[in-house]
């Protein structure tokens, strides 16, 4: 695969005269258990040396994964929803804890979510939540909060560092997959197009570039371009002014 990768390299060297430095994390969704494409992610992590936020969803997860969790270095767990399932009308986008659904009901479950993944890797876990399909209702901010969790992660830019008291916004604002056309790799030249996009925003103080920018990824589902965008990508961002951002119970 040939990637244009030149747009970046001179936004990055416009981030080096300005003196400016990039947080950068890495979340990849939808785990559930060991596979081959979880080793694959395992393989691109470590040659990469970016450390992915494995986002686990906690009703499926085996304790087969969660042994496999036990030694890795390159994962961070974190609480993927309940059972990524939609409770949303089919007039709405889908979200397991959207508005319509009852409140009592949404807190019950992130409450359980926690502490089945306590259960599953113990200390190291990341008491970071991501609602499946990026979404939740607002409203649930502080009662994760008062829940355990101390960071919400969904998609684009953060508009105020804190979703409550206590709980830190930490979003993704890159998916190389084209999920509403082919669910394959999105044209390239426009990953890149977005990424230069999204990162002058940040040197022109537009947003927010105390964010970490995030990566966004789905290892269940890729082909071979998505490996491969994914493998250039990285390795393009490590060579650039990046801080690594890595996630855990003592941010």
């Amino acid at each position: 695969m040939n990637v244009d990768w030149h747009p970046l390299r001179a936004e990055f060297e416009l981030w080096r005269s300005a003196g400016l430095q990039l947080p950068f994390w890495w979340r990849d969704d939808d785990a559930t258990e060991p596979t081959k494409a979880l080793e694959e992610l395992s393989s691109l992590a470590t040659a990469t040396a970016v450390p992915v936020h494995l986002a686990i969803i906690p009703r499926d997860a085996t304790q087969e994964l969660g042994n496999a969790l036990e030694t890795s270095q390159e994962f961070i767990p974190v609480v993927h929803g309940w059972a990524h399932e939609n409770y949303a009308p089919p007039s709405l986008k889908k979200a397991e804890f959207g508005a319509t659904r009852e409140a009592d009901d949404c807190v019950a479950d992130l409450k359980q979510s926690l502490v089945r993944m306590k259960s599953l890797v113990g200390e190291r876990l990341a008491p970071m939540f991501v609602p499946p399909w990026n979404r939740i209702d607002p409203a649930l901010m502080t009662p994760l909060a008062e829940a355990g969790y101390n960071a919400v992660s969904t998609f684009l830019p953060r508009r105020e560092p804190d979703a409550a008291p206590g709980l830190a916004q930490i979003n993704t604002h890159l998916d190389p997959i084209h999920w509403r056309g082919t669910r394959g790799l999105v044209p390239p030249e426009d990953l890149v197009a977005l990424i230069v996009a999204l990162l002058k925003d940040r040197r022109r103080a537009i947003t927010d570039n105390a964010e970490p920018f995030g990566y966004l990824t789905h290892h269940l589902v890729h082909g071979a371009d998505i490996w491969e965008f994914s493998r250039q990508f990285l390795h393009e961002m490590c060579d650039g002014p990046i801080r690594l951002y890595r996630h855990d119970k003592k941010e």
